[in-house]
């Protein structure tokens, strides 16, 4: 590790425990979006093993999201639906190491986030 890296990763660390719990919602669609990403370019790239690895990561973020719905609200079972297809879609990516079906699932992850920054800015949980 260099220097550099170090202390991206302690400002990463300091980042996650201080955020508040929308923030660190607002982080996990940006880490499932950067893992597609990646995922992307490694099947570009051929690179089977890294596809894999990123795509696995992204879906255990969308597990995540679905194991912390809360079904006292009507909107989760939509928010369920949601997040069974894009988990699906990167399930199904993953086998056939597919950048479109990659892609169609990122989409859907984008809007998400772009919607929960919609929520937290409405709430003023959120400054940007």
């Amino acid at each position: 590790m260099t220097p550099n890296t170090n202390v991206a990763a302690a400002y990463q660390g300091i980042k996650v425990n201080t955020a508040s719990p929308a923030e660190l919602t607002l982080m996990l669609y940006e880490g499932a979006i950067k893992f597609c990403n990646k995922a992307i370019y490694a099947i570009e790239d051929h690179d089977i093993s890294k596809a894999n690895e990123n795509l696995l990561k992204a879906q255990k973020i969308i597990m995540e999201f679905r194991g912390t719905l809360d079904f006292k609200y009507p909107v989760a079972k939509d928010f369920e639906l949601i997040y069974d297809y894009i988990y699906r879609r990167l399930v199904e990516a993953n086998i056939k190491k597919d950048k479109d079906i990659v892609e169609d699932a990122l989409n859907y992850i984008r809007d998400m986030r772009d919607t929960w920054k919609e929520v937290m800015r409405a709430n003023k949980m959120y400054v940007k």
